[in-house]
């Protein structure tokens, strides 16, 4: 019994400093922000005036604000696409087949994720110059004449920054899923080998229904930290008013002094990034498999 309390008292005290780290940071900030939902205030104002839902009446009428949710979707559904292909193909491709170097490779895909976004803003920028940009003059030696695509501008500033987070997101994940599909025996790759099946196969029936939980637990994580991406690379990248998404129309709100709607705007995102990682979990769940 006595043994009982002391291991009680151990992890009270582990876990005691994050829970009111987390309280005080997180839980107490997100009330606030609802609450701060319901009023209408200035950014530096104490004065308050309680509005009820009229902040998320207007919000859901604003051309602006439905745009930036609709760059955001966008973004959400391409970049998740696309990243997630390559970084698994490139995984299967690292693990199953016999190439020399993998570990460097491995560095060499991962190196994006461990810089900045002001980083890759500043290289992809110089990539995107209209000038003597690296894109616009291999399109104009393919093409035999001078290309001036503006890519940061109308209507290509999306694609740029599709291309700009797709990069800086395949190496992480390539090397998550390396990590479970060398995980995965390599008996039941031989046996469906001497039955005549070919990689695709091997791939779809063997590595992907083992490593799907590994699969549905980073789609979620991706697309709620998208939300977060899409919002530094617009800023990062973009001029101001050129492509808004989500978080960048909020962060807008707060600066004109519209406090409170910016707060509503928050609350719109908030319920809708839940929302949707709890749709991602409904679709994606599947039997789990063992070894």
């Amino acid at each position: 019994m006595q043994r009982s309390k002391g291991r009680s008292r151990f992890i009270a005290l582990c876990v005691g400093p994050a829970a009111i780290l987390f309280l005080i940071f997180m839980i107490l900030p997100t009330i606030n922000v609802f609450r701060m939902s319901l009023f209408e205030r200035g950014a530096y104002s104490p004065t308050e005036t309680f509005v009820g839902l009229d902040n998320f009446k207007i919000l859901l009428g604003d051309a602006k604000f439905i745009a930036s949710m609709q760059n955001t979707i966008l973004l959400i559904a391409v970049v998740t696409l696309v990243t997630f292909f390559f970084a698994l193909l490139f995984a299967g491709i690292l693990t199953r087949e016999k190439i020399k170097g993998q570990n460097l490779f491995r560095v060499i895909f991962y190196i994006p994720n461990i810089l900045s976004i002001v980083v890759i803003a500043g290289i992809f920028s110089a990539i995107y110059k209209p000038e003597n940009g690296m894109l616009n003059s291999i399109l104009s030696m393919l093409s035999g004449q001078t290309v001036m695509v503006l890519w940061k501008d109308q209507p290509m500033v999306i694609v740029s920054i599709i291309i700009a987070m797709v990069w800086q997101a395949i190496g992480y994940y390539m090397v998550m899923y390396m990590a479970s599909m060398s995980a995965v025996p390599e008996s039941l790759y031989e046996s469906t080998s001497l039955d005549g099946a070919g990689r695709i196969t091997e791939f779809f029936q063997i590595t992907l229904p083992l490593i799907w939980t590994n699969i549905r637990t980073t789609l979620t994580f991706f697309i709620i930290s998208t939300i977060n991406m899409a919002f530094l690379f617009v800023k990062a990248m973009v001029a101001k008013g050129m492509s808004d998404v989500a978080l960048s129309f909020m962060y807008n709100q707060k600066d004109a002094g519209l406090y409170g709607y910016a707060m509503a705007a928050g609350v719109v995102i908030f319920l809708f990034s839940f929302l949707l990682s709890a749709l991602v979990n409904l679709v994606t769940k599947r039997d789990v498999l063992e070894m």
